[in-house]
C-alpha cells in the first residue's frame, strides 16, 4: 500500500505564519491599548486629586504626558548606556513609580510646614480673641496674616462655615485633610473649649505651648539622628558609585553584568539587599515621640 504524502506549498505556509503573526501582535496591541487607557484613566483621577490636596488646579491629563515623557527618556539613556532592553524596561517601570514618591515627599514636607506654623498662627488667634473679636473674625486675620498651607486649609474651613458647616465639623474635616498629632491636638483644643465653654483664648495659648514644646523634641532627635540618617544616603548610593565606576574603568567585564541572565540576578540581588539596608537604617533612625 503506498501512502501519498502532499506537501502543503510554501507560499500557504508563509501566509499561514503572517497571518497568525498579525493576529498575535493585534491581540498584544489591542491589550497594550486597554492597559494604556485604564492607566491613564486612574492616573488623571489620583493626579487631579493630589493635586487639589496642594492646591495646584493642573490639568490632569497633562501630567499623564509629562509622565510618559519621562518614563521614555530614562529608559532610553538606560538603553544607550547599558545596551540592555531588560535594565531599560526596569528604569522605566521605576519612573512609573515616580510620581508616588515626589507626592509622599511633598506631602511630608507640606504637613511639616503645616506644624512649623500653628504655633504663631495659634498666638495669632489668641491675641485677637483676647482683643474682643469673636472665632470667626481670629480665622479671618489668620489667613490675612498667614501663608503657606496653614492658611490654606483655614481658608478651607471659613468656606464650608459660609456653607453651612458647623464648626465642629469643619474643624474635623480639618483634622483629617492634616493628620498630624499637632493639628489633632489642636483640633480637639478647639473642640473641647467650645462644648465647654472655656476661655479659647487660654486654650490656644496652652495649645501653641504644648505644641511648640512638641517640635523643639523632635528637632533635638532628629539632630541626635541625622549621622544615622546620612548612613542610609552613603549605603544607598555607594553601590550605584561602584556600580558607575567599574563601568568606566571595565566596560567588557561590566558588559556581562548588563547583558546575562548571570549579570541580571546579580544586580537583582544587590538591589534587594540595598534597599533592605536602607529601610532598616531608617527604621532604627525613626523615633516617634
Amino acid at each position: 500500500m503506498t501512502v501519498t504524502v502532499i506537501e502543503a506549498p510554501p507560499l500557504l505556509l508563509l501566509l499561514g505564519s503572517g497571518v497568525g503573526a498579525a493576529v498575535c501582535v493585534w491581540l498584544l496591541a489591542s491589550l497594550g491599548v486597554q492597559a494604556l487607557v485604564r492607566w491613564r484613566r486612574e492616573f488623571t483621577q489620583e493626579a487631579g486629586f493630589r493635586a487639589r490636596e496642594f492646591f495646584l488646579f493642573v490639568d490632569p491629563r497633562q501630567l499623564f504626558a509629562v509622565q510618559l515623557v519621562v518614563m521614555a527618556l530614562f529608559a532610553s539613556v538606560a538603553w544607550l548606556v547599558s545596551g540592555s532592553v531588560v535594565l531599560a524596561m526596569a528604569v522605566g517601570g521605576a519612573c512609573a513609580l515616580l510620581p508616588r514618591w515626589l507626592y509622599r515627599t511633598a506631602r511630608r514636607q507640606r504637613l511639616r510646614a503645616f506644624d512649623a506654623q500653628l504655633p504663631d498662627g495659634l498666638l495669632l488667634m489668641a491675641g485677637a480673641l483676647r482683643a474682643g473679636v469673636g472665632l470667626g473674625s481670629a480665622l479671618q486675620q489668620l489667613v490675612v496674616r498667614t501663608g503657606g498651607p496653614l492658611g490654606q486649609e483655614f481658608t478651607l474651613v471659613l468656606r464650608e462655615q459660609r456653607l453651612g458647616v458647623s464648626m465642629d465639623d469643619a474643624l474635623a474635616h480639618l483634622g483629617r485633610r492634616v493628620p498630624t498629632d499637632s493639628s489633632t491636638l489642636m483640633v480637639s483644643a478647639l473642640r473641647i473649649a467650645g462644648d465647654t465653654g472655656g476661655a479659647l483664648a487660654e486654650t490656644l495659648e496652652r495649645t501653641a505651648a504644648t505644641v511648640r514644646a512638641r517640635q523643639q523634641m523632635e528637632g533635638k532627635i532628629d539632630a541626635l539622628t541625622a549621622q544615622g540618617r546620612l548612613q542610609a544616603w552613603v549605603v544607598g548610593a555607594l553601590p550605584l558609585v561602584l556600580l558607575a565606576v567599574l563601568q568606566r574603568m571595565e566596560p567588557r567585564a561590566m558588559a556581562l553584568m548588563w547583558t546575562t541572565p548571570a549579570g541580571w540576578a546579580a544586580l537583582t540581588l544587590v538591589a534587594v539587599l540595598l534597599v533592605l539596608g536602607v529601610v532598616l537604617i531608617r527604621r532604627i533612625v525613626a523615633i516617634d515621640v
